[in-house]
């Protein structure tokens, strides 16, 4: 599959916001967003300066790329995502959101053992992690209530993992999930209300966008 190679600030600059793909440097000054707040582009800084009304076309537009963007997706598979939500009982928009947070890359993340999500991708790609005993290398593989995450014995001894205790104990693990920072593990233990989920996400207007 396609991958993204240019830089993700950029992403966060076109969206008007941050979407924090960098981990703790997105924190810091050193953030490009801080240093340049506008789109990217020969133009940005100059269409900055007039903002223009934007369509409601414009509008499911933004909100379908900018959920794309946090969550690492491309198009087709997006796409794929929300047929599946379509299908399922329940408000279409929600389910959406509940297929994207519930994803392995996704609650790697969640329960601090990556730094940002492109990390957390990462980390998933290269088999460091186990759901429910079993090697999981497919950062979209979905992970279901009581599915258990763990840190790959052989892979403790990586640079990353030796210091991850420490590096964690100062990222929050939403009240979905529950970790065991002594094991390297982690479990879901409920799907994630609407609530628990990035309040700057409009699935209403995604469902809108794909509704045309």
């Amino acid at each position: 599959m396609a991958r993204y190679t240019d830089p993700v600030c950029r992403l966060c600059r076109r969206e008007g916001e941050k979407l924090f793909l960098k981990g703790e440097r997105c924190y810091t000054p050193k953030c490009s967003f801080e240093k340049r707040p506008y789109a990217p582009g020969m133009h940005g800084k100059m269409n900055a300066a007039r903002p223009s009304r934007q369509s409601d076309y414009g509008k499911q537009l933004r909100a379908k790329q900018k959920a794309r963007r946090v969550y690492g997706i491309y198009e087709r598979q997006f796409r794929r995502f929300y047929s599946q939500a379509l299908a399922m009982r329940g408000q279409t928009g929600p389910n959406l959101l509940t297929i994207l947070e519930t994803r392995l890359s996704n609650v790697v993340y969640r329960l601090g053992f990556a730094a940002s999500r492109p990390q957390a991708r990462i980390l998933v790609t290269h088999g460091h992690f186990l759901v429910n005993g079993q090697r999981a290398d497919i950062p979209s593989y979905g992970i279901s209530v009581d599915d258990v995450i763990s840190v790959k014995e052989s892979s403790r001894t990586n640079a990353h993992f030796k210091h991850l205790r420490e590096e964690a104990e100062g990222r929050t693990v939403p009240t979905w999930l529950a970790r065991d920072l002594t094991n390297l593990t982690g479990r879901m233990l409920r799907e994630p209300e609407r609530s628990e989920v990035d309040g700057n996400l409009n699935e209403q207007l995604i469902v809108e966008y794909y509704s045309r």
